[in-house]
């Protein structure tokens, strides 16, 4: 052994791997998003609303740990205050009205 301690995954300087799916790669669009959670996760509803037709999608679902969830707040924080540094306020969009998006099975 020389001595060095092995590096766990997540530590700085270590390189992961990613691979991507390229059905993954495209991406999906979502206008709305919508949060639930138990003691040992976060669910996050990515949606496509269409208020002309009054219906709406799920065009993808994250499951998350709460710990994850928090790095995740952390770094959209981070990254609206850089996108508004080089292009200026966000404004927030609209939210729906209440009883105006309900889930169907």
């Amino acid at each position: 052994m020389n001595g060095q301690q092995p590096q766990q995954p997540g530590q700085p300087g270590q390189q992961i791997n990613i691979k991507i799916d390229d059905a993954i790669l495209k991406g999906a669009y979502a206008n709305a998003m919508g949060v639930s959670h138990a003691k040992e996760e976060f669910v996050l509803d990515f949606m496509n609303i269409y208020p002309w037709q009054k219906t709406g999608v799920v065009s993808a679902r994250v499951i998350t740990s709460p710990g994850h969830v928090k790095r995740i707040y952390k770094a959209l924080d981070e990254n609206i205050k850089k996108y508004e540094k080089q292009f200026g306020k966000i404004e927030e969009a609209q939210a729906p009205s209440a009883g105006e998006i309900g889930f169907q099975g």
